[in-house]
């Protein structure tokens, strides 16, 4: 009796785990702006809106910075020998997420809102209510996906009028411990969205 409580409790537990997880609307992977266009308009952009992405501004934002684009697995950037060894943490008002681009959902590692510890050096970035992280431990290309991974962000952002910055600007010691990002894993780049204020 006590073996099937304790497995009831465990059952019930990972549920409760798993509840916090946002499920993301199906990514819309065409349309948009042409390519040309959102290149000449691409800006950073530092006034920001408080007021949440909608659903589908954040799945496909997602999509467009790490998503899986073929039936193989290929993702939207190219990585060195195909490795894939990016993450893409998300920074909400809710918590810490990582973008799993397969189930097309968003895995909560925690309820506290981390925006302040990798904003608080540029007080314009806390208006932001999405920030993207870049973590890594390639320490060959790591950075070089990175930049792959913010530049498909910024165009997706000139494509729907919506305002981002690429920041540098954070004690990257202070957010790996903040993440618990073990070993050699690090975030090498962050990246606050939103609409326009």
């Amino acid at each position: 009796m006590k073996k099937l409580i304790l497995g009831a409790m465990m059952v019930m537990s990972a549920a409760a785990a798993n509840a916090a997880d946002i499920k993301l609307n199906v990514p819309e992977t065409s349309g948009g702006m042409p390519l040309m266009e959102a290149i000449s308009a691409r800006r950073s952009g530092r006034m920001f809106d408080t007021k949440m992405l909608s659903g589908q501004h954040l799945s496909n934002l997602l999509w467009a910075t790490w998503g899986i684009s073929s039936d193989d697995g290929k993702r939207v950037i190219p990585t060195a020998r195909n490795q894939q060894d990016m993450e893409l943490y998300v920074l909400l008002p809710t918590g810490v997420y990582v973008y799993d681009a397969k189930g097309n959902v968003l895995v909560q590692k925690s309820d506290k809102d981390l925006r302040e510890v990798v904003g608080k050096e540029q007080k314009f970035a806390l208006d932001a209510p999405v920030h993207l992280l870049f973590v890594t431990k390639d320490k060959k290309y790591g950075e070089m996906h990175a930049g792959s991974m913010y530049q498909n962000t910024s165009l997706y952002c000139a494509s729907e009028g919506l305002k981002c910055v690429v920041r540098g600007l954070y004690d990257r010691a202070e957010i790996k411990a903040a993440l618990g990002l073990e070993g050699d894993k690090e975030v090498v780049m962050t990246e606050a969205v939103g609409y326009g204020k």
